[in-house]
């Protein structure tokens, strides 16, 4: 059964391009791991960026947040100064 997944970042001021591209190293690996990003939202100030993405299991999510080359691009992350939140969501 798939398990759908709401990510949340809060970016702090100055941290939106090194997140943006932490953003394209990252999410084009999703399809790798059979992710599929449902939806990419973001706030008018920029501030809040959310993500509704889909795995087929949460071992395929663990395997692509355990991808070498994820973690190869995670400075640009940190240097953002993103507080990332990642929780398990069903429809209601």
């Amino acid at each position: 059964m798939a398990v759908t997944y709401l990510m949340l970042a809060r970016l702090p001021e100055g941290g939106l391009d090194a997140f943006d591209a932490y953003e394209g190293a990252v999410l084009p690996l999703l399809a790798e791991y059979g992710g599929h990003l449902e939806r990419r939202l973001r706030t008018l100030d920029d501030q809040v960026e959310a993500h509704l993405i889909t795995f087929p299991t949460s071992e395929d999510l663990a395997a692509y947040r355990a991808d070498p080359r994820r973690s190869a691009a995670a400075p640009l992350l940190e240097s953002s100064g993103a507080a990332v939140e990642l929780l398990a969501v069903r429809d209601v």
